[in-house]
């Protein structure tokens, strides 16, 4: 790890500002994620409606992504971020109130997690492209490496803390923490200084600007193919959505325990980020990017065939691991090697493929598991992981043998 580096970070008053804002909010909708995953099985207690709430998220995204990946481009992303906050609070005071009130039904949850979907397709590519603007290039990698270990500790405080909750004073005290979660974003934008794009010429808004967008990723095997492997690891390996069947079903447990399953990856994902920087002497990233993601397959399966629930934390910790690696080499692939004035529009492709992955993987994993069960449906899963990313190492060589310092 680079001391100066580091150094730079904590001194970058708009990137700490961000950060503060962004780990707060993060912590509440990760707190929501699980409430509302609760509250529909326990509604519907059936596996496929789980798989329909991720076709729910996807769908917005598909249908925004690249608008909203345009208009990161070409508008004020702090002004974009700004508004998201605002429909986002509004969002999660529905879903408390309905379900106060006892109106809550299993399609008015997936109307309600579809409409954040599609606030959360506009924030993404904004917030994703407003990184290099904060900090500067050598220090970029590391920013990489620190967002994701802050987005994983998010992932893990807040599920955790909301099996608590849950198991407490019920959902809607989630999202009521939720709605009130948004503001600390809020805060943060209206301190930070105006910032400014580092392009060469304005985009304009419109069709053409967008095929440029897909023409430039699809034209460019080192970012397709890292956005390939991201799609096949949450498509074909996503258990997020069954694991209050784990919980309820297989493990035996309740609601707080619930939380540290969601949670483990996410403390997985952390201890590999602290280890990650010091693993720089490793060339060979792209490499390494394809072993982490098998070693993530691996251990979906070793979870799937679990049945102690401290055994099932450390596979689904373990898998939180290797993904974290990957997670970081691809960023940083995509960003170093896409200029700014096209960063909002590969940032919102790539948020198809990672967001279609593990929503649309919700679907299959929901509709798997009505037919085969849901540990065999995983196991499947983990297994086509690994196949599917030796597949890809094989077709594109430019990223396998990608060599880089990050």
């Amino acid at each position: 790890m680079k001391k100066r580096s580091l150094i730079s970070l904590l001194k970058n008053r708009e990137y700490i500002l961000l950060q503060i804002g962004i780990f707060i909010s993060r912590s509440g909708t990760f707190m929501q994620d699980v409430a509302v995953n609760w509250q529909l099985y326990q509604l519907t207690k059936s596996p496929l409606s789980l798989g329909i709430l991720g076709l729910a998220k996807f769908i917005p995204v598909l249908i925004f992504s690249m608008i909203s990946g345009m208009a990161a481009d070409v508008f004020n992303r702090k002004k974009i971020i700004f508004l998201v906050q605002i429909f986002s609070i509004f969002n999660a005071l529905a879903l408390a109130i309905l379900t106060i009130t006892g109106r809550i039904t299993p399609l008015l949850i997936y109307i309600l997690v579809g409409m954040e979907a599609g606030l959360y397709s506009f924030e993404t590519p904004s917030r994703q492209s407003m990184l290099p603007n904060l900090v500067g290039k050598e220090d970029f990698p590391l920013a990489v490496n620190i967002n994701n270990i802050l987005f994983n500790s998010t992932n893990f405080i807040g599920p955790a803390i909301s099996g608590f909750i849950i198991a407490i004073s019920g959902v809607q005290t989630v999202y009521l923490i939720n709605a009130f979660s948004f503001l600390a974003v809020l805060i943060a934008l209206i301190l930070m200084k105006p910032l400014t794009k580092n392009f060469e010429k304005q985009p304009s808004f419109n069709f053409r600007g967008i095929k440029e967008g897909i023409d430039f990723v699809f034209k460019t095997p080192l970012i397709y193919g890292s956005m390939f492997i991201d799609f096949v690891a949450t498509f074909f390996a996503s258990a997020t959505t069954l694991m209050p069947i784990f919980a309820v079903d297989i493990l035996k447990v309740g609601p707080k325990e619930l939380g540290f399953l969601y949670a483990a990856p996410s403390i997985g994902a952390i201890i590999a980020g602290i280890i990650f920087p010091f693993m720089n002497k490793f060339k060979s990233k792209g490499k390494l990017l394809i072993l982490s993601v098998c070693f993530y397959g691996l251990n979906i399966i070793l979870f799937s065939i679990s049945r102690n629930f401290y055994l099932s934390l450390i596979f689904i910790g373990l898998s939180g691991a290797g993904d974290m690696i990957s997670a970081v080499i691809r960023n940083v692939i995509r960003q170093m090697n896409t200029s700014d004035d096209l960063r909002g529009r590969m940032t919102a492709v790539n948020m198809v493929f990672y967001t279609g992955g593990p929503q649309l993987g919700e679907t299959e994993a929901g509709l798997a598991a009505s037919f085969m069960g849901t540990p065999l449906s995983v196991a499947f899963g983990g297994m086509a992981t690994i196949l599917a990313t030796i597949y890809i190492a094989v077709k594109t060589p430019e990223l396998f043998n990608y060599r880089d310092r990050i």
